[in-house]
């Protein structure tokens, strides 16, 4: 019964996590992310998966974002219709990401068409809300620490990532009939001691750890996340300009807030208007509010969620009609609109108005993927694109890098040297989930550090851990 663990996302880019583990008697899949960013990634999540979703028995998920759970209801669509387990929070936000992510897409199949800009007759969505609303069925919540047994000879449970509310590792133990194997997979590692999120859990014991690397190359600044918000938008309000947040609605949104919160109360930033167009961060922020006592939380936050996270001028924009006046508005203000990635959604209206004037701002606070608009900007390109149109950039832009809830470089090895000195060290790292030099540097530091066997994987990469263990 030797296992073999295949990797078909999240290998050699930054997205699209999809890790397959096969044994004689059972499969198991950990993530189903979307391929997001460039056009060639994106046109993967239409293919073949590299594996029957039909003949996986169950699948474990680490945590709501669309790059780890987006292809779910693809997934089931094409067959799988076993169990998938994980934390409680992650099936609450998971229903609110995935019912998104399936409007999303049929919005822009039926803008696509409308405008004629797709080479497809007609433009399909990857999958509809109705399928989204099937795979939330399939769910089956968890607590941390909880060991389950899906299979014989398996056991496996949920760490704290720390990531974002209910982000988990996921500790695996396969019996192989005369040793027992122990991985960990990551998924998305947390960053230490900041606001609203708790440290990740300590490694584990192990044997392999496939270990995401998306800031493996690279350091966030080491300024306080407050500090680097306040410097950035001060500027843009004394101008009288507007402040465009293109931030994610899970996680991201709900740190920026509490962070402006901090700087009002202290009289460090002005009082302005503070706009969230984002239907979906309101809501992600009442399942925050639900949750507070989760142990991916920061301990700190009290039972009142909301009035702890949201300054008190905030204004919510809910509706298409709202979101188009808060277009007409003058400065200065702060308006915060998903995606992220600047990828899709209301955020692109926006971003059309905001980026042709100098007084105005883009606050980029989270990580870029390689082909995204946001990247774009950080490249210096005078344009970018969006609906069809090119925009000039002439709006300030500045990348904020504290806000990310990904660790960095050092918060990356840290995490893997949290391992007590009694426990088995990982004999084998799998670097995955990452562009190919983040992962690549993050590999070298790993096995120059630490002298742990380092491989980043490419897509379809397929490794027997018996064989591997043996030769180590």
């Amino acid at each position: 019964m030797n296992p073999r663990l295949s990797f078909h996302g999240g290998a050699g880019t930054v997205t699209g996590s999809r890790y397959l583990l096969t044994t004689d008697s059972y499969k198991f899949l950990v993530d189903a992310g979307l391929f997001q960013g460039l056009k060639k990634l994106r046109q993967r999540n239409w293919d073949d998966p590299g594996f029957d979703p039909k003949s996986v028995d169950f699948m474990f998920l680490t945590h709501a974002h669309i790059d780890h759970a987006g292809y779910l209801p693809r997934l089931v669509k094409d067959g799988f219709h076993k169990p998938i387990y994980c934390t409680r929070a992650t099936r609450d936000l998971s229903q609110l990401l995935l019912m998104d992510s399936a409007k999303i897409q049929e919005e822009d199949a039926r803008y696509a068409n409308k405008k004629g800009f797709s080479k497809h007759r007609p433009a399909l969505p990857l999958y509809t809300s109705d399928e989204a609303a099937g795979a939330l069925g399939f769910m089956e919540p968890v607590d941390y620490g909880e060991w389950l047994t899906p299979a014989e000879g398996l056991r496996v449970r949920f760490l704290n990532a720390g990531h974002i509310l209910g982000a988990s590792m996921v500790e695996a133990h396969l019996d192989t009939g005369g040793k027992t194997i122990r991985l960990l997979f990551s998924g998305d590692i947390g960053r230490y001691d900041v606001p609203l999120h708790s440290d990740p859990d300590p490694l584990p014991d192990c044997h392999f750890l496939v270990m995401e690397s998306t800031y493996g190359d690279r350091a966030h600044r080491s300024e306080s996340i407050e500090e680097q918000i306040r410097e950035a938008l001060i500027d843009c309000v004394d101008r009288k300009g507007i402040a465009l947040i293109p931030s994610f609605a899970v996680g991201r949104s709900q740190l920026v807030t509490l962070c402006l919160r901090q700087l009002m109360i202290a009289n460090r930033l002005p009082d302005v208007p503070i706009h969230i167009d984002s239907p979906m961060a309101v809501d992600a922020t009442r399942i925050y509010s639900r949750h507070l006592h989760d142990l991916s939380l920061d301990d700190s936050l009290t039972d009142d969620g909301r009035s702890r996270l949201f300054p008190n001028n905030v204004q919510f924009h809910r509706t298409v009609e709202e979101s188009k006046h808060l277009n007409r508005l003058s400065g200065p203000r702060i308006i915060i609109s998903s995606s992220g990635m600047l990828t899709a959604g209301r955020v692109l209206h926006h971003l059309k108005r905001i980026l042709p004037d100098k007084r105005n701002l883009v606050m980029l606070v989270g990580y870029q993927a390689a082909g995204t608009r946001g990247r774009a900007m950080m490249e210096g390109k005078s344009t970018v694109r969006v609906h069809g149109e090119d925009v000039p950039v002439k709006a300030q832009f500045i990348p904020i890098s504290g806000l990310s809830a990904h660790a960095d470089k050092d918060e990356l090895e840290r995490f893997v040297r949290s391992a007590g000195e009694s426990q088995q060290q990982p004999d084998t790292i799998f670097v995955t989930h990452g562009e190919p030099r983040s992962s690549k540097a993050l590999a070298k530091t790993l096995h120059d550090g630490l002298g742990a066997r380092t491989f980043s994987p490419e897509l379809g990469d397929s490794y027997d851990l018996v064989e591997l263990l043996s030769g180590s």
